[in-house]
């Protein structure tokens, strides 16, 4: 009998002026990036927590010290590209992925499809089975303020 096994992650950050924004492995024009040690892809980084916690790997922060200048600037789409070969290598794999973006803008719709696509080729799956949506918090709190983003990421190994 095969296991399967789910992961959660979790990711927020600030909006910083200057910087460029990428989710899901996409560059947004024309919208303030998000502030951080790497390229603060949210999506990335709260699918790659939820495939460490998966595959009982521990988190970002263990494997992506923002102490480590190796790191510094990475992006989200090779980061997570290293966690998912990190779990091939403890002989796991992701089978499917449910992602939410909360946030007030940018819009997600015009690039939900750019994103799973992104996504699945890296997670080595099938955009099909890598769901990409979002939400938006109505002006409250960091997000709906615009001046944050976060996103949640739920994922099954097998």
């Amino acid at each position: 009998m095969s296991e399967t096994r789910v992961g959660l992650g979790f990711d927020v950050h600030a909006a910083q002026e200057g910087r460029t924004l990428h989710l899901g492995g996409v560059t947004i024009p024309d919208a303030p990036g998000l502030a951080g040690h790497s390229d603060g892809d949210v999506v990335c980084h709260a699918v790659a927590d939820a495939v460490l916690g998966a595959a009982g790997l521990g988190d970002i922060g263990q494997h992506f010290p923002e102490t480590d200048s190796a790191f510094e600037g990475i992006g989200g789409l090779d980061l997570l590209g290293r966690v998912v070969a990190m779990a091939r290598d403890g002989g796991c794999a992701v089978s499917s992925c449910d992602i939410t973006v909360i946030a007030e803008r940018p819009a997600v719709a015009p690039i939900r499809d750019e994103m799973r696509v992104n996504l699945a080729r890296v997670l080595g799956t099938t955009p099909d089975r890598t769901s990409v949506k979002a939400t938006r918090p109505e002006g409250l709190g960091l997000t709906g303020e615009g001046v944050g983003c976060i996103a949640l990421a739920v994922l099954d190994l097998a």
